[in-house]
This record gives structure tokens, sequence and C-alpha cells, in this order.
């Protein structure tokens, strides 16, 4: 057996191994309602590691298309903490902020001669400090046209490079770009089975962005749209996380089942998703806390058990 050989071997059996077989369980237990986007990611990562995905390229690059709130944005984070081992080792550029053409200078750095030109780009910058990232590009159907021909590029090579003419190297970046078109086809979930919403999405996309473009992708993911039972596990992790922020006061957090489905049912949002879920957390329950803890009725370093105080 060869020295390539014992190396994949040794990488088999150990602990980063079950961690890679094991990624999907992670993430799942952070996004909830999208196993499809879950999979498809954890099998481009698995390629990637082991030597078998193109070493040319970024270790992957998706294209998530989906309405509000369901959790686009969240896998990418939670990648970045289960890959890359830290929440800041996510890269996130709003797309809005490069709709001009002249804004495509940002990316790489302005040319010598022009203002700013001794800054590094935005893009490229960031890359170089941080090699080993998830680059989330949020709302990508609002970047001008000269920015996707830039990640053609990225994409396809797994480099750039910026206005000092220096090589930025994305190969161990995982690439990430949302955008909410076709949101309103999705909505038909439940009309059309989802296998039809998905070839008509494409469509969609194929109307807004050059086939060159969506074909560099390793997978076009269509985020389907969040039920009520989505929701019931989504509003069970916003409470354990307020539970936990809550532990080092020894406050102990009990909360009944008629309060949480008053948080569904006020949080419920078929156009927004798990966001107003959110607000209604915050609302009724972060915002109540705080204000109970403020007026002296919870004291910190003291077990509290909060159960009908909690009530909406």
């Amino acid at each position: 057996m060869d020295v390539q050989n014992c190396k994949i071997v040794a990488m088999f059996n150990s602990e980063e191994s079950q961690k890679l077989l094991q990624i999907e369980k992670s993430l799942q237990k952070h996004i909830i309602g999208q196993p499809e986007a879950v999979e498809a990611i954890s099998r481009a990562i698995r390629r990637a590691r082991v030597g078998i995905g193109d070493p040319n390229r970024p270790i992957g690059s998706f294209l998530f298309t989906g309405p509000t709130g369901v959790g686009k944005t969240d896998l990418a984070k939670s990648l970045a903490i289960e890959y890359f081992g830290s929440e800041e080792a996510m890269i996130r550029l709003d797309m809005s902020e490069y709709m001009e053409r002249h804004s495509v200078s940002k990316f790489f750095g302005s040319p010598p001669g022009y203002v700013d030109s001794g800054k590094g780009g935005q893009l490229t910058e960031a890359v170089r400090r941080r090699p080993h990232s998830v680059v989330l590009f949020d709302e990508i159907e609002k970047a001008h046209r000269d920015i996707l021909n830039v990640m053609l590029q990225v994409l396809d090579d797994g480099r750039l490079t910026d206005s000092k003419g220096q090589t930025v190297d994305f190969k161990n970046t995982i690439i990430i770009m949302t955008s909410n078109i076709g949101s309103d086809l999705i909505a038909k979930e439940g009309v059309l089975s989802f296998e039809q919403v998905e070839a008509e999405v494409e469509e969609e996309l194929k109307r807004n962005f050059r086939l060159e473009f969506l074909n560099r992708f390793d997978d076009v993911i269509v985020f389907k749209q969040l039920n009520i039972p989505d929701l019931k596990d989504i509003v069970e992790i916003m409470i354990n996380e307020v539970h936990e922020r809550l532990k080092p006061k020894n406050i102990e957090l009990i909360v009944t089942e008629r309060f949480r489905e008053k948080l569904i049912k006020e949080g419920y949002s078929p156009c927004y998703g798990a966001r107003s879920l959110k607000r209604a957390v915050r609302r009724f329950l972060v915002d109540s806390l705080a204000g109970k803890m403020l007026n002296g009725e919870f004291k910190e370093d003291v077990e509290w058990r909060i159960s009908e105080i909690c009530e909406i």
C-alpha cells in the first residue's frame, strides 16, 4: 500500500471521519424541514475531504433558492460551525451593495490610480485572511451582471486575482449563493407536487441567470416552505437557546404546551417563515423575562421555576 492510500485509510479510521459521516445529523439539529439541502451539502463535503472532488475548485458550490426565513442563511452558518469550527468562519456579502457596475471593483479592489486603490477588495481580502471559510453571497440576483462574470472564475478555477495582481485561493472555501427567485412558485406547494415546483423554479432561474452560470454549481437547491410541524421543532430550538442563556443565572425555564402553541400561532407566516417566529419568541418570551428580571421578580443565582408566568 502506498503512502497516499495509507493516509486515506488513516483518515477513515479517525474521529474526523466519523464526524463527516454524521454531518447530516449535526446540521439537522439546527436546520428544520430541509433534508434535501442538508444531504446535498454533506455529500459535497465528503467528496472534497477524501480527495475525490475536483482539487482546482472550491470544496463545494451551491445556489440556495426559496422564500425568506426557511433556513438558507442558517444552513450556511451551521455549516461554518460544523465544518470549519466557528461561526466566524462565515464570510457574508450582501449583493444589494453590488448592484452598480462600478461596485465590481469593491470585490477585488480598485486599480492603481483610482480612489481607494490601496485598499483590498471586500471579497478577496476576507478570503485571504480566512481561506478556510463558508462564503455567502446573499440575494445574488441583485448583483450586477459583471459580478456574475467574476464568480464564474471563482466557481471554475477556485481562484481570483485582485487589483494588486495577487491571486487569492478559494479552493478551501464553500461557496453558497442565496436567491429569492421562485418564492411565489414555492408557495404553490400543496397544489403542485414539490417535483413540479422544483421544475418551475429551475425554469425561472434560467430566465434570470445564464445557463453557463447555473451549470457551475455543484447543486441548485430549492428550499421548501416551512409547515406547522417544522415550526414546532424550530420553536423548541429557540426555547432551548433561551434556556441555555438563563443557565448561568441559575434560572430554570419551563414552557407549557399552551405557550408553545400560542407562539406558533402568533409567529406563523407563510411569507416570512421562521423570521416571524423569532419575533414572536423575542416579544412574548425574551422581552417578558427581561421585564420581570428588571422588576426584581427574578433574581440571579437563584433557581426559579417558570411555568404559568410565561403564559401569553
